[in-house]
């Protein structure tokens, strides 16, 4: 079992994601370097493994790393290692939790904001569920893009009321599930 607290994890993924996402190489670097402290009081080091289907952020101990490279005979439990996907497809075998949580965006977009708000809220549900198994919250901007310009155009059918708010809704609909805005 690992020995960073959830709410540590939760953390690191946030501020990883944030140094992600932000244009600014300073600020990027400061997001960076609040994981960095945050995960050194629990004498753990952070790196992104890249692999076959995106990004991943991986926190372990410090002990297990010498030189900047994790050394195998110093690994004595994997389970301490914490792996949190950042790109890519999420986890399948979670989708009717995911799906859920998405549906429960779409009704509070719905209630706060209107039917047509709701009805773009659902397209983004809908393509956050089935194309890459994340919660809306989870959305990086490469994938809002892609729901944006390619998704709605071939896939949805929306209104014209709909296609003329739909980067409003958007920006709703990531706001309501928690996650940070993208930019228009």
């Amino acid at each position: 079992m690992t020995d960073l607290p959830t709410d540590v994890t939760e953390q690191a993924e946030r501020l990883t994601r944030l140094a992600r996402e932000v244009v600014d190489d300073a600020e990027a670097d400061a997001y960076r370097t609040e994981r960095d402290e945050i995960l050194a009081e629990y004498d753990y080091t952070a790196r992104i493994r890249n692999d076959e289907t995106g990004d991943v952020l991986v926190c372990h101990p410090v002990e297990w790393v010498d030189d900047g490279v994790i050394r195998p005979e110093r690994v004595d439990d994997i389970d301490r290692g914490v792996e949190i996907r950042l790109s890519g497809p999420g986890d399948p075998d979670e989708w009717a939790e995911i799906d859920a949580a998405n549906r429960a965006v779409v009704e509070a977009v719905t209630e706060a904001h209107g039917e047509t708000h709701g009805a773009n809220a659902e397209l983004l549900a809908d393509f956050m569920g089935n194309h890459y198994a994340k919660p809306i919250s989870e959305a990086t901007p490469d994938e809002i893009q892609e729901f944006r310009d390619d998704y709605v155009r071939r896939n949805a059918w929306p209104t014209a009321e709909q296609r003329s708010v739909l980067d409003q809704s958007i920006r709703l609909t990531v706001e309501e599930a928690g996650g940070r805005a993208p930019d228009a």
